[in-house]
Order: structure tokens, then sequence, then C-alpha cells
């Protein structure tokens, strides 16, 4: 994608699908992502959730269209290690004419739930 703003392309967010209905991405867990105890950073997870919200609420808006974050919350529920790949995928839960309110799961490369990030995005400019 060429229209990747530069924050998503300093994370290393890998975009594999991404429509109005349902967008996935995924994420390479490097040693500049962790924290002190070489995992994804809980700042790392929130971004990659509130990037894909925020494509996900854009994809299905008219040309000139956007989108800002005014609510966001992220429950953690496993680490990710160094070296692994979180997978997320995010759903619209509601899309309405001002705002649209999203889901996007996180989880490790073995499966398991890592984090739900669940926001909500402004719409502007149509």
């Amino acid at each position: 994608m060429s229209d990747l703003p530069a924050f998503t392309k300093l994370l290393g967010v890998n975009f594999l699908h991404r429509s109005p209905e349902r967008s996935e991405a995924e994420l390479t867990v490097r040693e500049d992502l962790c924290n002190r105890r070489g995992v994804l950073h809980g700042g790392a997870v929130m971004a990659l959730g509130d990037t894909l919200g925020g494509m996900t609420a854009r994809s299905g808006l008219p040309d000139g269209g956007g989108t800002a974050t005014i609510e966001s919350k992220t429950n953690f529920f496993a680490a990710v290690p160094k070296g692994d790949t979180a997978h997320a995928v995010c759903i619209p839960l509601h899309r309405g004419r001002t705002t649209i309110v999203l889901e996007t799961r996180i989880t490790r490369g073995d499966g398991k739930l890592a984090a739900i990030v669940t926001q909500t995005q402004l719409i502007f400019g149509k």
C-alpha cells in the first residue's frame, strides 16, 4: 500500500487484507519494539490496533472522507515475544453517520489471544 503514513512504515505493519468489513495485518516483533522483558511493548500493541482500526474505518468512506481516533481501550491477555509475529484482525462493530466503533483482535504466532483493542473513530470530511 503506497498510502501508508510514516508511523505505520516505522512500525513495520504488513497489511494482508483491507476492506470495510474486515482487515488483517501482521507485525514482526523486533527488538526495537520490545520492552525490557523482551516482549512486544504495550504501546506497540496499541499502535497496531489503532493503525488497523483507522485503515478499516477509512476503507468504507467516500473519497475525501477521513477518521480520527477519539476513544481507544486495550485489554492485554498474553505477551508476544521477540521474533514472533503479532497477527491482527479488525472488524467494525458499528458504522454510524458520525462514528465507527471497531474491534481489533491481536494474536500470537501460536494462535493465543494477546490483546483486544476497541476504539471509536470520528468520521470527518465527507
